[in-house]
């Protein structure tokens, strides 16, 4: 039976399937658990919600709840079924997907929210050198490396080198430096002398972003001492060094935000989609890839993928889209709407890109501190989500690395 032959009085409710626990899918799945005749099952390989704005502010000290919340805390009470597993194969004329353990899950109507994942671009030692401050585990991993070497080894890097000129590598360069001389005052420790390299394979930071803007971050960066290299190619990395353009930067830190790729769940299902050169799957004007299966957020091939607003915006849609097939109303098509990009560049500084607005420094901070009040009430509750946006300017209480010894 398909969704669009039930009517609200069906007994059989309409089986929405989730597959993925971050913004797109947690906003479709609560959107859709509210609605009569819907049951909704949200499928996440992670227990948690990562709320990746944050996650740069977490791997340099922040609160950890500001950057992880419970999939159970999020969803429980909501009758929503939460379940744990990697989802592995799709097989649309059954309409099921398979687990990573083999169990099955039926679906009616299908949503792909899978998100993205690093990629490396086949750059030799990358993946087994280079932190990675995309997941909280990563954000986790990188905070203690900064924490055995300065604190437990008493032995800073000459050069802490972010690679990858994007939002993410910005927001980073500008807030390790100040993190890294916290950690050292903290502990009373001697104060070494080190470098922090941002590094750009095109010719300029931001490249998404207008010049303009780009050329006022690079400013902001420097006047906070943090080195900036663009047209800069990464070739490898060994356990002591960054090859780039030729020459070998000593380092046993380098983090790498440069690239990120489709969930590979969509190349090892292609005969199932259409996908584009970059790997993600075409949609319809209702986001389908066929009928029943829908694709959000950083897996579909649509104008500003990638960003967290789009995922809000394409679950928003989505899920009024299969209400609307359920009762037989009309289905507007779906247009992308362009999102507000706020970019930290260190403290209680921001650049702000808001159509043809630009707003940079302290204005822009304030934009930043409300787009995330709104960011976590778009998966919260106001209440839960207020008390979060608090918490998220102070600094980890329990934290090794910020109490001294």
């Amino acid at each position: 039976m398909i969704i669009s032959d039930m009517t609200p009085n069906s007994q059989r409710k309409a089986h929405v399937l989730v597959i993925g626990g971050g913004f797109g899918g947690i906003r479709a799945a609560q959107k859709l658990a509210r609605q009569r005749g819907v049951s909704v099952t949200l499928i996440s390989a992670e227990d948690s919600f990562a709320y990746y704005p944050q996650l740069y502010h977490a791997a340099t000290g922040g609160v950890h709840t500001e950057s992880a919340i419970s999939l159970t805390e999020l969803l429980g009470g909501r009758g929503i079924e939460v379940v744990r597993d990697t989802i592995t194969a799709l097989d649309p004329e059954a309409r099921t997907v398979t687990g990573a353990g083999g169990e099955a899950y039926h679906y009616d109507e299908l949503i792909l929210a899978l998100g993205s994942v690093t990629n490396y671009f086949g750059i030799d030692g990358l993946e087994k050198f280079a932190y990675n401050i995309k997941s909280i585990d990563g954000a986790e991993r990188f905070k203690q490396h900064l924490h055995k070497q300065l604190v437990e080894d008493h032995q800073a890097d000459p050069n802490y080198v972010v690679v990858g000129g994007g939002p993410t590598g910005v927001e980073l360069a500008a807030a390790l430096g100040q993190y890294l001389r916290r950690i050292i005052k903290l502990h009373g420790l001697a104060k070494p002398n080190f470098q922090i390299e941002l590094i750009e394979a095109a010719p300029r930071l931001l490249p998404r972003s207008p010049e303009s803007m780009s050329a006022r971050v690079q400013r902001r960066l420097e006047s906070l001492g943090v080195k900036v290299m663009t047209g800069a190619t990464v070739q490898a990395e060994t356990a002591g060094a960054l090859q780039v353009n030729g020459r070998p930067i000593n380092t046993h830190t380098v983090v790498w935000t440069a690239g990120v790729a489709n969930n590979p769940f969509f190349k090892a299902n292609a005969a199932h989609f259409k996908l584009a050169k970059n790997g993600k799957a075409e949609v319809d004007n209702h986001l389908q890839s066929q009928p029943h299966i829908y694709v959000i957020g950083d897996n579909a091939a649509t104008p500003y993928t990638g960003m967290a607003q789009t995922a809000l915006n394409d679950a928003d849609y989505v899920a009024a889209d299969i209400v609307r097939a359920l009762h037989g109303h009309d289905r507007p098509a779906y247009h992308p709407a362009a999102p507000i990009s706020v970019i930290p560049v260190g403290e209680n500084w921001a650049a702000a890109e808001w159509g043809r607005v630009l707003l940079y420094g302290y204005i822009g901070y304030v934009l930043r501190r409300f787009a995330d009040l709104i960011g976590y009430a778009d998966v919260e509750s106001w209440p839960r989500a207020f008390k979060i946006w608090i918490q998220d300017t102070r600094r980890e209480d329990n934290c090794l690395i910020c109490e001294p010894k």
